[in-house]
């Protein structure tokens, strides 16, 4: 295996402890050149993260609260990593000059961009390895919007320059040299940049969990888990919230086709899960790669005869939801019918004025309203290649004694997402998994 780049979690570089695992397991391997850290994250349950103080110290300024204190403890954790590690670095300026920015009126982001940026100069002191601020190479236009060809050209450019270096995660500058961040989780996304700019044969995500698993383990008990995943299937896996990656970290990766290994940096020897464009068949352990779920959606099934020749009809339903500001998640459809399914947040306090907006402008014949309801996606690339996969999904479900209110498939066929109620949600799960894992 190549050139890699290796991203750290927060849980990873908690403390020095986990740093003395992280430069153990960067030193096992040479071509792990490239660091992207974040920011220090909880040491135990009751701990907080570094950033989510940061924010606490925007909080109270915008108050006029002292946060000298909360500052203070910042402080304390970086300052405690160094005194272990017995790193010479001499922190107090950085302290002083975040501290006075703060004081002056600093914006949010650059605030919480700082708990990468310390734990950056750390790492690179820690492991010898050059720092590159990835406020002079990850790039922004000035409306704040992420420039991808300028920040992939200023990093291949540093990166050249550089045998080993460490580019903190999470954040990049606007045109004026004011920091930018990335959502929250966004040192995926650096770690990713970083990977397609370096040309990386992988690039390595190290969290607190050893790879994706095909069920919820606290629905599933000792789920399987996911050796090699495609990116599709991620994406459908991700949106019904499995995922321990940020999904735009996805996408600067699969653009170029570097794989993503999702590994433990308490376990490192475990091979964890392997994200590829396209999986081998012969990866195929199992006919699904994983099941994910969520509650709380509403389904509005309008029936209305002969509603495959009424031209615009489904169009008319998007405008009435379109002017209520509505995503809609799912359009399951018949000749006569036509489900739409909405997340419970989306339309709280409207639900009724939407049902007598589609009276008066559509004119069904019914309209019934299904609130309280999950949606479930069995995932699996091998799907489309077997015969018999949705009915052994139906009938497990029946087995189960789960009532089915919605099936919708994908046309990738990579996909069946089955609408259940609520409190059939988890035995719903758990009897697709029998099926397709258990009774193997």
């Amino acid at each position: 295996m190549g050139l890699k780049v290796a991203k750290f979690g927060g849980s990873s570089l908690s403390d020095s402890f986990q740093f003395e695992k992280v430069k153990s397991i960067i030193e096992s391997d040479p071509q792990r050149r490239f660091i992207v850290p974040s920011a220090p994250g909880r040491r135990f349950s009751e701990d907080n993260k570094v950033t989510d103080l940061l924010y606490l110290c925007k909080t109270h300024i915008e108050h006029n609260v002292p946060f000298d204190q909360v500052f203070q403890v910042i402080c304390d954790r970086y300052i405690s990593i160094a005194y272990n590690l017995k790193l010479k670095i001499e922190l107090q300026p950085y302290f002083n000059e975040i501290k006075e920015n703060m004081i002056n009126g600093a914006a949010v982001d650059y605030i919480a961009s700082r708990g990468e940026f310390l734990n950056g100069l750390l790492l690179s002191e820690y492991l010898g390895f050059e720092f590159i601020d990835a406020q002079d190479v990850i790039r922004f236009d000035r409306r704040g919007r992420f420039l991808e060809e300028e920040t992939n050209h200023d990093l291949k450019k540093a990166l050249l320059n550089h045998e080993k270096a460490v580019i903190p995660g999470f954040y990049g500058a606007l045109p004026d040299g004011r920091i930018k961040t990335f959502s929250r989780g966004g040192s995926d996304i650096t770690g990713a940049l970083v990977a397609k700019a370096a040309e990386a044969d992988v690039y390595e995500n190290w969290t607190d969990v050893s790879g994706f698993l095909m069920a919820d383990p606290r629905i599933v008990e000792d789920p399987k888990p996911i050796k090699v995943i495609t990116y599709k299937e991620l994406r459908e896996l991700s949106y019904m919230g499995a995922s321990v990656l940020h999904e735009d970290a996805v996408f600067p990766v699969r653009q170029v086709d570097i794989p993503i290994n999702i590994k433990n940096t308490n376990e490192p020897d475990h091979p964890g899960t392997i994200i590829v464009s396209d999986a081998n068949e012969s990866h195929d352990e199992y006919v699904i790669t994983g099941i994910a779920g969520k509650k709380g959606f509403t389904v509005i099934a309008i029936y209305k005869n002969r509603m495959n020749s009424e031209v615009g009809f489904i169009r008319r339903i998007l405008s009435i939801l379109e002017d209520y500001k509505i995503s809609i998640e799912h359009i399951p459809s018949g000749i006569d019918t036509v489900s739409v399914v909405i997340s419970n947040s989306n339309i709280e306090n409207v639900i009724e004025d939407i049902i007598d907006e589609m009276n008066k402008k559509l004119q069904p014949d019914t309209i019934d309203v299904y609130s309280d309801m999950a949606l479930i996606a069995t995932v699996g690339s091998g799907m489309s290649r077997r015969r018999g996969v949705a009915a052994r999904l139906f009938t497990a479900l029946s087995e189960a004694g789960v009532n089915i209110r919605m099936i919708d498939q994908g046309s990738s066929e990579i996909n069946i997402i089955t609408g259940v109620e609520n409190d059939d949600f988890e035995k719903a799960i758990q009897a697709i998994y029998n099926s397709f894992v258990n009774h193997l």
